[in-house]
């Protein structure tokens, strides 16, 4: 494209395309888009934006397609790159521009700038830096801003880069140019500052802003001797907005410099604690002090009271001098006075509610709690950022504030005051556990101090209820409890809160539903579900309500968790009050399509619903199943979100199941995806597919084992041994459950399972897997093993009997490998099962196949003390509801399941000792007694009296 005579016509389609009538402008959008890759476009695009004259709009346009094709085409190895001399000439024609008339024009100029020095500085581009800072040192005052505002996005640019050569790159950079930014830093400040002095407010906010431009670019340590001056700029003045930021600017370079570079800050610890504290924790703040400063101080103390590069070994001469001297200069600032004065401070005046705070509970109290209970980050947000700071310093100095905030208690100098104090013990219930009488607390103030129900004290009430809460799990009277529950069941039926919702007082409620969750933890051993039955029905019914009156998608959350908490903690015995829950539940569904948040609290609730109804869940199907589809299908944008709690659902409708339906049958269509997703909820699908295993083995591996065993072959490439035990887990399960249909489906795994015993795995739990999979092969499908014994041998070039011998050894050689009674038993079953035989390789490995079944008589066998003789304990004759105490869940359907299978897995249903009795038998009985007797001798005769001590009796 020849730069003259394309000029008018580039100029032409980008006039065209900035205009509001959509058949002028797609045609010429189609035309740039085609002149993007010719030679010579992007010239005649610098020319265009470099024009002054030209209309902003074109000129706007024309920055934004050259920014693009930076992008697209600069480097060298993308398709229609540019060649290397038209990015020379465009490399020189950008920083000929530094008198940009508009701002958001050179700030986009400023951008593509830092894009291609990103990719060429500064091998192809050794100018550019050079010619920044010349060009910021002008007088004419255009220029040096364009000149700073480029340098800024320029060097923000190259300090983004990751690769190790670029690092050194720009450090060697930044090396030659951080004295030249500090200087002109110090320079745009000192001006500012006179300037403010004069009363010129134009040209401060001119030199604020070089200010700022200098202090990004160069990343230099606090200056304060700007925030003296904020005094003198009044709040109205447009001055003050600048110098707010350029202050957060300068105390966020100081975070920075303590969180990256902990042992060169030592020398500012000092500064940088009076500093902060005698804005924010004295009288020298009041009137200049802004929110987001204060936060930021705050984040300066907490990080220099907390971080562990300040903190001494326990054994003082293990320490670095330098760590050392950090300690040394934060034990000489943190004196008794400077943290009285600073936890009151912290009490008294930063957790009182502020006049913004008490409105917009007024106003919108749901959004007023879920503030209070979550909010923002604590680096952020003034309030979690003191209650934090409050933390900290009393966790590092409890026994200077533990007596401080104790004398708050006692002498509280109006009821006003109740409320931070309250908010301080709370917070610090762990550290006071040893300075106060809660229990106490609770039953001679506290409880009365709920009762009170003046509007006025809603305050108070709601402060109250946190607090208990708070204390909970740290220090309180299981036999305080029902005190506590009727405390709750009284401020829930409030007539305020059950009928005027949403109303002030139902911020009390969030509180209230907060501090029932806390005396229901899962954890917790000083709960006792007999204590909460009689204020069940009533709590629950009131927690249904309020679900269905609250409009905050955080509350329902919040109402969904406690309702979870119950259920989970009353279990069956919550069946009688779940009906209208159950009803409602798919509207909610419904109603959050939108927010998968509380779609993943609605999938927790129905976990523990289904859990406390068992079998009886399957009156849920209808709803719960296509949840459970929604949530695992991979191809579905929610799954992100709902994935783990809805695998986790899936699971638990499985082990509560009574009998497989076509609809539970056919959401398995979804595991396949799932499987290649290799993700760390892999054992949850593991744990689902055995779950399908246990409910309907014949109608489940017809349907889906041949799509599973071509999963699991694929998994088996690439999987951590962990991994791989569990596929075969599964495998061995199959055929435990159905030995004929589950060894015919999973048939392609099992000769790498051979494989692996015959060359030894070395990992013992892999090879304890191996054998158990094919212990279960020979001793419940015989038939099959022979064939895939004869399989082996062809692709070991090995007489089967031959092969048989190698199986037998190195069972017997790693028999250690297998911990688990249950596998040690299947294992003597199996290779007893090769008897009578008059194979002469059976008959060479006799010796170790006895060997086995000793050992295993000695896992299995237990004496009866009374007559003196040997039963195997691990036989099972008949299946018996267990019975239960109020606080053990009931056995799942599964778990039935699992005891009926065990009736008929021979590990369970036959008697060790008398198998191998009648073996022995049988063998005598084909050998002879004088062929048998030869045999016996082959076996050690220590391992012979132990055989014949199990066998006594039979």
């Amino acid at each position: 494209m020849d730069i003259n005579s394309a000029s008018s016509v580039v100029l032409q389609a980008l006039t065209q395309a900035t205009s509001q009538d959509t058949a002028v402008l797609k045609p010429a959008e189609e035309q740039l888009k085609q002149w993007e890759t010719q030679p010579g476009f992007y010239s005649v695009l610098l020319n265009i934006f470099n024009n002054h004259m030209l209309d902003v709009n074109v000129r706007w346009l024309a920055v934004l397609y050259f920014k693009n094709g930076i992008d697209r085409y600069w480097r060298r190895v993308a398709p229609h790159a540019l060649s290397e001399e038209e990015k020379m000439s465009l490399r020189a024609g950008l920083i000929t521009n530094f008198n940009e008339p508009v701002n958001q024009i050179a700030t986009q100029i400023a951008v593509l700038i830092a894009k291609v020095a990103r990719l060429d500085c500064p091998r192809q581009w050794p100018e550019l830096i050079p010619i920044l800072l010349e060009s910021v040192k002008v007088q004419d005052g255009l220029q040096q801003h364009r000149a700073l505002l480029t340098f800024y996005h320029v060097t923000k640019t190259l300090a983004s880069k990751r690769l190790a050569a670029d690092r050194k790159l720009f450090q060697d950079l930044a090396a030659g140019i951080y004295s030249f930014a500090c200087s002109l830093w110090n320079h745009h400040t000192d001006t500012f500052l006179q300037q403010v002095c004069a009363g010129d407010e134009a040209a401060a906010i001119n030199s604020l802003e070089r200010t700022l431009l200098s202090l990004k670019g160069a990343l230099l340590p606090v200056n304060a001797h700007a925030f003296h001056f904020s005094r003198q700029v009044g709040s109205q003045n447009p001055c003050r907005e600048k110098l707010e930021k350029t202050i957060i600017l300068y105390t966020k370079v100081l975070l920075d410099f303590l969180e990256y570079h902990p042992y060169p800050f030592i020398p500012l610890i000092r500064c940088s604690l009076e500093f902060a504290v005698s804005y924010v924790f004295t009288e020298v703040g009041e009137g200049v002090v802004f929110e987001r400063f204060i936060v930021q101080c705050m984040n300066l103390v907490k990080m220099i009271v907390k971080n562990d590069a300040y903190k001494p070994a326990k054994n003082i001469e293990d320490s670095k001098p330098e760590i050392l001297e950090a300690h040394r200069i934060k034990t000489e600032f943190f004196t008794h006075p400077t943290l009285t004065e600073i936890g009151r401070r912290l009490v008294s005046h930063y957790f009182l509610l502020t006049e913004e705070e008490l409105a917009m509970w007024e106003e919108d109290p749901e959004s007023f709690a879920v503030e209070e209970t979550g909010g923002d980050s604590w680096k952020y947000s003034l309030r979690p950022c003191t209650e934090v700071l409050f933390l900290d310093i009393f966790h590092n100095y409890s026994q200077t504030l533990t007596p401080v905030l104790l004398d708050m208690v006692q002498n509280l100098p109006c009821v006003s005051s109740l409320i931070p104090v309250y908010n301080a013990v709370g917070l610090a219930a762990y550290e006071l556990f040893d300075n106060v009488d809660f229990d106490s607390w609770f039953k001679n103030q506290l409880l009365a101090e709920l009762q009170v129900s003046h509007h006025s004290y809603k305050l108070i009430r709601r402060r109250v209820i946190w607090l208990i809460g708070q204390w909970i799990s740290v220090k309180f009277k299981s036999d305080l409890r029902p005190l506590l529950y009727e405390a709750i069941l009284s401020l829930m039926q409030d007539p305020d809160l059950v009928n005027n919702l949403p109303s002030s007082t139902n911020v009390l409620l969030a509180f209230t539903i907060t501090c029932l969750n806390m005396s229901l933890p899962v954890d917790d051993f000083e709960f006792r579900t007999e204590q909460f039955l009689p204020y069940l029905e009533s709590i629950f019914s009131l927690l249904f309500q309020l679900l269905q009156q609250v409009t905050e998608c955080d509350t329902k959350m919040q109402v969904l968790h406690v309702i979870s908490c119950v259920i989970e903690r009353v279990n069956i015995q919550i069946r009688p009050y779940v009906g209208c829950l159950v009803q409602y539940l798919p509207l909610l569904w419904k109603q959050s399509e939108e927010h998968n948040m509380l779609r993943c609290a609605i999938l927790t609730t129905l976990v523990h619903l289904v859990q406390g109804l068992g079998a009886e869940s399957k009156n849920l199907y209808p709803f719960l199943l296509p949840v459970i589809q929604l949530s695992t299908d991979v191809s579905q944008p929610p799954h992100v979100y709902l994935l783990e709690d809805g695998l986790e659902l899936w699971l638990v409708t499985l082990e509560n199941c009574p009998s497989i339906t076509p609809e539970l049958l056919r959401v398995f269509q979804n595991m396949s995806a799932l499987l290649e997703l290799s993700s760390e909820n892999l054992r949850t699908c593991f744990q689902i597919i055995n779950g399908y295993t246990y409910l309907s083995a014949t109608e489940f591996l017809q349907n889906y084992a041949e799509g599973l065993c071509r999963s699991f072959c694929e998994l088996l490439k690439d999987i951590t041994n962990e991994g791989q035990v569990q596929v075969l887990k599964v495998v061995e399960i199959a055929i435990k459950v159905s030995p004929l249909l589950g060894a015919h489906m999973f048939q392609p795994l099992l000769p790498n399972v051979f494989r692996g015993i015959i060359d030894g795995e070395r990992y013992p739990v892999v090879m304890s897997t191996y054998l158990g999979v094919i212990g279960r092969v020979l001793l419940q499908n015989s038939s099959f093993f022979s064939s895939l014994l004869t399989q082996m041998a062809g692709e070991f070039n090995q007489e089967m009997d031959q092969l048989l011998g190698s199986l037998i050894e190195m069972w017997v050689e790693r028999m250690d490998n297998i911990t688990q009674p249950e596998r040690r038993k299947l294992s003597a079953l199996a290779l007893l099962s090769l008897l009578p035989s008059d194979n002469s390789v059976i008959q060479d490995k006799f010796c170790g196949i006895i060997n086995i079944c000793v050992e295993a008589l000695h896992d299995v066998m237990t004496e009866d003390p009374e007559t003196g003789t040997f039963k195997d304990c691990m036989l099972m004759t008949h299946f018996e509801e267990p019975k239960l105490t109020d606080d053990e869940e009931p056995p799942t359907e599964q778990d039935k399941r699992k005891k009926l299978l065990a009736l008929e897995d021979p590990v369970h249903s036959v008697s060790l000792q008398r198998y191998v009795y009648e073996k022995l038998k049988a063998q005598q009985l084909l050998m002879g007694d004088q062929g048998f007797q030869a045999l016996m001798e082959t076996v050690d005769t220590e391992i012979v009296r132990q055989l014949q001590e199990f066998l006594q009796g039979l």
